[in-house]
């Protein structure tokens, strides 16, 4: 019986070529900022929340609350500094609400 060769490749490294070798990886991006702004924002916002895009470096996200997109106005660097935190890299530069 042959010895089996026994070469250990990490899930995350595995996943991370075949987004590569498919040209996934916009897809998945957009994923992760759309997870990425559920978690940060919480139930309340997210409940308001009709869309969240990312376009270039530019988040668009719909809000069906007037109120809502005028509070989070103010802290537009804010949640730019904590959704490319959580992203784990500068992707995202302007934020506009709609």
């Amino acid at each position: 019986m042959a010895k089996r060769q026994n070469e250990s490749i990490a899930i995350k490294d595995l996943m991370g070529s075949f987004i590569k070798e498919n040209n996934l990886s916009k897809g998945m991006k957009k994923i992760s900022v759309k997870e990425s702004w559920e978690q940060l924002m919480g139930n309340g916002v997210v409940s308001y929340t009709e869309k969240v895009e990312l376009k270039g470096t530019t988040l668009y996200v719909k809000l069906s609350s007037s109120v809502l997109r005028e509070e989070l106005s103010y802290g537009k660097e804010k949640i730019i500094g904590m959704m490319n935190d959580a992203l784990g890299a500068q992707e995202i530069k302007k934020l506009h609400l709609l």
